[in-house]
């Protein structure tokens, strides 16, 4: 089949097959290609869609976006059950095989690297919300009988609102500071817009953990004893993931021309 190479990770050679009837972007299953002992997971897609010019269109079209990164994590997902890959970025794409192999040639060193550095370490995601209040909208919930009762009820609001907000940065800090002993790295990442993301709430923690797959189980576990610390906010986990926050990933752009 013809067509631009897409490249979803490097890795070892797989210690097991990937999962019988695997699709990736644009419905092709992924391949691997080897070079110098190393393994770039790669499928064929259309220049019509993923040269360069069409890539950028449709990367602002969110539909198009939405399901090639479900594609894309779909074959993430399936690598990180039979090895430890280094995902590259989304759209990562080349122009043949030779291109492919260029750019493992000048990043051999930095891939082995990276690669012993997350051989069998899982990445968990941890978010704190603060919970939607009753008064969201910032109006007393008692209708006040003068102007001054109604001030009374705007300051206690705000002072309870404050409160939370303290609690749960000193929550969020404490979780975090917490969680990173027990992690061999972490990030932190900006908190979610709630508007985009879509999830109720305001995001005070984002943060990534790597974790021996060996010690996951205990992880999540110590994540589980701290869910209900705090009346008033929501601690979600995610994982295990390919350690896309760990990866070292300094451009997703690729070889088309």
């Amino acid at each position: 089949m013809t067509g631009l190479r897409y490249v979803y990770a490097v890795c070892h050679p797989l210690g097991a097959p990937l999962q019988a009837e695997l699709t990736g972007v644009a419905g092709d299953p992924p391949r691997l290609l080897t070079h110098h002992g190393l393994i770039a997971v790669v499928s064929h897609v259309p220049e019509r869609d993923f040269a360069e010019q069409p890539l950028r269109a449709h990367l602002e079209d969110l539909d198009w976006l939405t399901e090639t990164a479900r594609a894309h994590q779909g074959v993430i997902d399936a690598l990180t059950v039979v090895t430890t890959p280094l995902p590259l970025r989304l759209g990562t794409v080349f122009r043949d095989d030779s291109g492919v192999r260029v750019m493992m040639e000048a990043r051999e060193d930095d891939f082995r690297h990276t690669l012993d550095r997350l051989e069998g370490r899982v990445e968990w995601g941890v978010k704190v919300y603060v919970e939607s209040e009753p008064e969201e909208t910032g109006e007393p919930a008692e209708k006040a009988a003068s102007g001054r009762d109604y001030l009374r009820q705007r300051r206690r609001y705000v002072r309870a609102h404050e409160d939370l907000w303290q609690q749960a940065e000193e929550f969020a800090s404490r979780l975090h500071a917490v969680l990173s002993s027990h992690a061999e790295d972490s990030r932190l990442h900006a908190p979610q817009n709630a508007t985009l993301s879509g999830i109720s709430g305001q995001n005070v923690l984002n943060a990534a953990y790597l974790v021996s797959r060996h010690e996951s189980e205990e992880f999540v576990e110590l994540v589980d004893r701290t869910k209900d610390d705090v009346p008033g906010l929501r601690v979600e986990l995610t994982g295990p993931w390919a350690a896309y926050s760990f990866a070292g990933e300094e451009t997703g752009e690729g070889d088309t021309t």
